[in-house]
Order: C-alpha cells, then sequence, then structure tokens
C-alpha cells in the first residue's frame, strides 16, 4: 500500500467510536507501519495526572491492528499483546503509537510498538509492546457485535 491510502484508512479510524472518544488520529500509515497520535486530555488521566494504561494499551492495540492490516487486508483483529510500561505518560503531552510488522505469513502477522509522550520538542517512551494480529476466519454479523 502506498501513503495514498493515508486518508481512506483515516476515514475508518473516524468509524470507530471509541477512537471518536480518545480523538485518536491516524498519523501515519503505509507497507507494515502506523502511527496513531493521541491528545493526553485531562479526561484520560488517573487521579496523579498520569494517563491511564487503557489508554495506552487502545494505542497499541489499534495501531498495531493498522500496521498489520495493511500486509494482511482491511479485516484484522489482535489475536494477544504483551506491553511493557516503562514510565508514567504525563498528561497534557501528545501520545504517539508507532507500529511495525515484524514478520507475516497467510493470516497472520506479528507487531512491535513502541508508545512515546511528545511535550513540546521532547519525547519520552512510556512503553513498548508486541502482538500478533490475524484475519479472522469468518465475518460477524452486525448483530454479534452488539452482544
Amino acid at each position: 500500500m502506498s501513503r495514498r491510502r493515508l486518508p481512506a484508512t483515516r476515514k475508518i479510524l473516524a468509524q470507530q467510536p471509541f477512537s471518536i472518544l480518545m480523538e485518536a488520529e491516524l498519523e501515519d500509515f503505509g507497507p507494515g507501519r502506523a502511527e496513531i497520535r493521541i491528545p493526553l486530555r485531562y479526561e484520560l488521566s488517573q487521579q496523579d495526572g498520569v494517563a491511564h494504561g487503557g489508554v495506552t494499551a487502545y494505542a497499541v492495540d489499534n495501531a498495531m491492528a493498522f500496521a498489520a492490516g495493511s500486509v494482511l487486508g482491511k479485516r484484522v483483529v489482535t489475536a494477544d499483546t504483551s506491553i511493557t510500561y516503562l514510565r508514567p505518560a504525563l498528561a497534557g503531552g501528545v501520545l504517539i503509537a508507532t507500529a511495525t510488522v515484524a514478520d507475516h505469513a497467510g493470516r497472520w502477522a506479528v507487531c512491535r510498538c513502541g508508545v512515546s509522550v511528545v511535550r513540546g520538542n521532547d519525547g519520552t517512551l512510556v512503553a513498548v509492546a508486541q502482538g500478533t494480529v490475524r484475519v479472522p476466519r469468518a465475518k460477524p454479523t452486525k448483530q454479534e457485535g452488539r452482544k
């Protein structure tokens, strides 16, 4: 896939209600890679002013799915994810999850993802992750998706 696919792929992200809630943006997308950015506003933080770990997990999951989708096709699901949180993601910056496909074959892709928080010109690595993304066997019906 080429960089020309970025606008169409951004539309897919914009159709995900949870991504809208997170104010997530697909900043980069190409063969075997994807970058998602999320402004770390107050509503996404814990009581200590640190982004909730679920925000980081969401960014990892979606960035890896988009990266894998660039080589496997549009319909993919995450099979597993392992995240190591290195340091707190302080609210007020921008969370950036950058995923790449490490390898893929058939219906499976193994991805890596680095997550940083950028404040001004300074970026800090806050988490690293690895996961497996796959093409599902059957397309779920709309009713199954609402359970």
